[in-house]
């Protein structure tokens, strides 16, 4: 994981190297004052040279100018260089969850992902940062110490040396239980944040069914557990700092007791014991930060483990090295003998065989769950089929590139999403090179337009958290407008209009028809009186083809797509105003 994490020093090598430089200098700044003001007593001041002191102090204090200056340097450019390792950090780990397909995310909550991407890589900065400059601080000033420790009193100087890899011995042994805490606190932060994330989208319908009890019940339970391993988190870092203040008080003891010995032996004089207990606290501070380093490391590679994570994950539909780019020159579709399952699980379609011809309207039409949406999620190759082949034009769809594959395919789901953002970038989404008067013209197809200009900003309108200003029918034709700037060569309609009242539905059809012209079309559809005239209509039941033909020859048959329609048209009898 170090290996990881050095990867992203490289782009910022200056800035890593400003701040090693400037813990360099803060540790000689440090080393130096002992060692000058040891000289200073056994030569300046003895001998009466009073100017030449006060001028080398002035020095000194000049030097600490210079350490404070390191500091800032540190404070702001060290900081700096830790924010853009986490930027890059946290674009790489963005950019390969893109790369994962729909199973992926069928599986994993977006606020666990949230938490990988915020408050995980947080902590990733802190320990870009503070990690090398702590650690490089801490050892110069206590190898720099313990060097001059030697050269003073050996025996003195070996107390010390026998007390410091104690310390750091049991220092590291409770730093892994620090680090496993670290990570319990990470998951469960994840926990809240995918609750919090998962309350705030559903805060209308927990109004709806007045449930705001239940909501604060279960993020209760998230937030209880939360604090529980925090409570875990403290306890482990509380040992940790108990015994770092132990041996913080212990060892000045241990130098004044052995000292004082040695001054009573006659080996050691009171200038060097003043000079020994100033090393001893011009390092108590540097393992102070080791120790904190500890607390640092366990927190920031609990959080680099969590990235890594995600990113071994591969995606599980694969490109191949020499995949082609699709080019749709005619749209036919060979759905061959497909079959398909969710994760090994039992399969979803069975031997499923279709045939599109070019330009031809496919409306796939049954029960819901029978596999309708799942047979069209198949052709962009949202999931990969487990047998069977899928063709477009005689390609294999697993032989071209996926990027190429879903530019030529356009869909409008049943689920619209609307991003946070004005109605103008929401439908220059479906082409984000497209010109304004090419976005306007969009609208104008899905019967959207001239609601867009009775809004106060018009197109610069935006539309909320979700599209929450706008109603649902107004949200399923901005989606509509996006498929018609992107102007695919294949469509697929997962129940467009679901979200459309029957008079904007029949305004809209004519719009469709017009789009569907001459491209492949797939359109799922409950409402039957919407695919009457397509080319062609499936039935689809429990994963197979179950009836195939036109609307008066599966009329003709009188099997499930008669039985179909027949409830469906006594239901718009007994409501005609198709409510």
């Amino acid at each position: 994981m170090l290996k990881t994490l050095l990867r992203y020093f490289r782009p910022h090598i200056k800035l890593f190297l400003l701040d090693l430089f400037c813990a360099c200098t803060v540790a000689a700044v440090d080393l130096a004052f002992p060692a000058v003001s040891r000289r200073a007593m056994y030569e300046l001041l003895p001998d009466e040279k009073y100017r030449v002191f006060f001028v080398v102090m002035g020095i000194v204090a000049l030097s600490y100018v210079l350490r404070s200056v390191c500091y800032y340097v540190m404070a702001y450019w060290g900081h700096t260089f830790g924010i853009r390792v986490e930027t890059d950090i946290r674009a790489d780990l963005f950019r390969h969850l893109q790369t994962l397909d729909f199973d992926f995310y069928d599986r994993t909550r977006t606020g666990s992902l949230m938490s990988r991407l915020t408050g995980d890589l947080f902590e990733l900065t802190e320990l870009a940062h503070h990690g090398p400059e702590d650690l490089l601080i801490s050892l110069l000033t206590i190898c720099g110490a313990l060097f001059m420790m030697f050269r003073i009193q050996w025996r003195l100087a070996l107390v010390v040396a026998l007390l410091i890899p104690i310390f750091l011995t049991i220092t590291i042994l409770q730093r892994r239980g620090m680090s496993q805490a670290s990570r319990n606190v990470k998951v469960r932060l994840a926990d809240i944040n995918t609750d919090i994330e998962s309350s705030l989208s559903g805060m209308k319908t927990s109004k709806a069914f007045a449930n705001e009890l239940v909501d604060c019940e279960r993020f209760d339970r998230a937030n209880w557990n939360y604090r529980g391993a925090k409570k875990e988190f403290y306890r482990a870092m509380g040992q940790f700092h108990a015994t770092q203040e132990f041996f913080m008080g212990i060892i000045p003891v241990s130098v004044i007791s052995f000292g004082g010995y040695l001054i009573m032996k006659g080996r050691l004089n009171y200038i060097d014991l003043i000079t020994f207990m100033l090393f001893v606290s011009t390092f108590v501070t540097p393992i102070r930060k080791m120790a904190q380093f500890a607390e640092t490391f366990a927190s920031g590679m609990a959080g680099l483990r969590r990235v890594e994570e995600i990113m071994a994950i591969e995606p599980s539909v694969r490109e191949k090295p020499d995949a082609e780019l699709l080019l749709v020159t005619e749209g036919r579709i060979d759905i061959d003998h497909i079959s398909f399952s969710y994760e090994g699980r039992s399969e979803v379609l069975h031997d499923v065989d279709l045939h599109a011809a070019p330009g031809e309207m496919i409306a796939v039409v049954g029960a819901s769950g029978g596999g309708k949406t799942t047979l069209c999620q198949l052709i962009p190759r949202f999931y990969d089929v487990t047998g069977g082949a899928i063709r477009i034009d005689g390609t294999d769809i697993r032989d071209v590139t996926k990027e190429s594959l879903r530019s030529s395919v356009g869909i409008v789901q049943q689920e619209v999403f609307i991003f946070a953002d004005t109605i103008m970038e929401n439908i220059r989404y479906g082409r984000p090179d497209a010109s304004d008067e090419e976005v306007f013209e969009a609208a104008r197809k899905a019967e959207i337009y001239d609601d867009i200009l009775e809004m106060q900003d018009e197109f610069q309108t935006y539309v909320g958290e979700r599209g929450t200003k706008l109603s649902g029918g107004q949200r399923q034709r901005i989606s509509i407008a996006r498929i018609f700037l992107k102007n695919p060569a294949i469509l697929i309609l997962d129940e467009a209009t679901s979200a459309l009242d029957t008079i904007t539905e029949q305004r809209i059809q004519h719009s469709f028809d017009e789009l569907m012209k001459g491209r492949t079309s797939f359109v799922i559809a409950h409402r039957l009186s919407t695919v009457r005239g397509a080319d062609r209509i499936v039935v689809i039941e429990e994963g197979r083809i179950v009836e195939e033909g036109t609307h008066k020859q599966l009329l003709k048959a009188d099997g499930e797509y008669a039985k179909l329609y027949r409830t469906q048209e006594l239901f718009r009898v007994e409501t005609p105003d198709g409510v």
